[in-house]
């Protein structure tokens, strides 16, 4: 083993990851293991603390580094693990020098465990092109935006992030023509804040607009994605091309939170019920085919049963596919820590009941795509994708082609076609 990674969370900490092991192993480190947190709940970091005491038990040799979201925001928790023996900030962790530097402080036995920088005064981002993905998916992420200046009453993400910073569109669009010419027939565009992106850039482009530049010229990439968006800040660029170019997957995921007006204004939102189900209804009349996810928290705090259940028929109301069900967790030094808490129990109890909300909406998209035919992204041997993201199961194929596909039925979870 020389350097090994291990990811909690979203797909900007996956895509991160790849920069990770390239600088880590680029340093020379060796019997290395990057544990790469994620902040969002309680549950996240409590699982990054089981990780690394049960790999320290299996490789008890290995060096183990902490970086990511919970590594930034709770440096001093980590550092006083004795699995641990480096903590490597979120912002230090995508430059060279912080992995040189551990290299150095590991050769001399250094007690000095912890690198954290201050995130917050990071003002620019440097880009980075990740080559392949060791995962092996033909699909291939770009990092196009970091950090948020937004302060949601829950999210302790912003200081483990900073603030919102772009990477120029003219270095997308190349690193967006790079992978293609590699052979990537799908890409992401990531970022913490997706539809902030431009704003402390010259001219204050936005993300309709770096999306139009890709399209326009990079003719040659097959499928364009774009992950999880905040529905108030989409613009008119960005509504151009979810109507106007078949290569904009017809998906969206939306950070919704909430279906109640008055937990929303708790949580700093700046949404409404009603903008909420306007803009899902919006973008499926530009495209009427479109698959829609959405992330909700049960359980915020002083939500009633009544606040709840307009959280559950949101579901319904804006139609989603996919759902990302968060029990809600008090995240310490957020306003929302400081809030009338909601019994433990009900929390459980009401993240199920949206889990399973969920579950039957993928079912009852899963039933609707039976006998169409959809073009597959092919992931691996005996699975794809199709534009709405959806899972298929197929026969043997080559990972990394898309081909057409017959969708003959479902099992409740992924669609199944030939």
């Amino acid at each position: 083993m020389s350097v090994e990674v291990i990811t909690f969370g979203c797909r900007l900490n996956a895509f991160e990851s790849e920069v990770i092991a390239r600088e880590a192993e680029s340093a020379g480190l060796e019997r290395t293991v990057v544990i790469n947190t994620c902040a969002v709940t309680n549950e996240a970091v409590a699982q990054a603390r089981q990780s690394i005491r049960r790999l320290k038990r299996a490789q008890p040799d290995a060096r183990i580094v902490v970086t990511g979201c919970a590594a930034q925001t709770q440096a001093k928790m980590f550092a006083e693990m004795s699995e641990v023996d480096r903590v490597i900030g979120n912002d230090d962790k995508m430059r060279s020098r912080a992995w040189r530097e551990a290299r150095a402080a590991f050769d001399i036995d250094a007690s000095e465990k912890m690198a954290v920088s201050d995130v917050m005064a990071t003002k620019e981002m440097a880009p980075h092109l990740v080559d392949g993905f060791r995962s092996g998916l033909p699909r291939a992420f770009v990092q196009v935006q970091n950090g948020c200046d937004h302060r949601c009453t829950f999210c302790i993400i912003p200081f483990g992030r900073g603030n919102s910073r772009s990477v120029p569109i003219g270095v997308v669009v190349d690193q967006v023509r790079a992978l293609t010419e590699r052979g990537h027939a799908e890409i992401v565009l990531t970022g913490v804040d997706l539809t902030s992106y431009g704003g402390d850039l010259p001219g204050a482009p936005k993300l309709g607009q770096l999306v139009k530049q890709i399209l326009r010229h990079v003719p040659e990439l097959k499928r364009l994605r774009i992950s999880s968006i905040d529905s108030i800040e989409a613009d008119r660029d960005l509504l151009d091309a979810v109507g106007g170019d078949a290569r904009l997957m017809p998906h969206l995921h939306l950070s919704l939170q909430s279906g109640d007006d008055l937990i929303l204004k708790r949580m700093k939102r700046r949404h409404s019920r009603h903008a909420a189900i306007a803009f899902c209804a919006l973008v499926r009349r530009l495209r009427p085919d479109i698959a829609l996810g959405a992330d909700l928290i049960a359980g915020f705090p002083t939500e009633t049963e009544e606040m709840f259940k307009r959280s559950l028929d949101l579901v319904w109301e804006c139609n989603l596919t996919f759902l990302h069900a968060f029990p809600y967790s008090p995240r310490p030094g957020t306003p929302a820590a400081k809030m009338p808490q909601v019994a433990a129990s009900a929390i459980k109890e009401r993240a199920r009941r949206l889990r399973a909300a969920g579950e039957l909406a993928l079912r009852k998209r899963l039933a609707s795509e039976v006998g169409a035919v959809r073009n597959v992204l092919i992931e691996s041997a005996t699975a794809g994708r199709t534009e709405h993201y959806l899972p298929v199961a197929i026969s043997t194929d080559t990972p990394g082609a898309v081909r057409r596909v017959a969708i003959s039925g479902h099992d409740g979870a992924r669609l199944t076609g030939h």
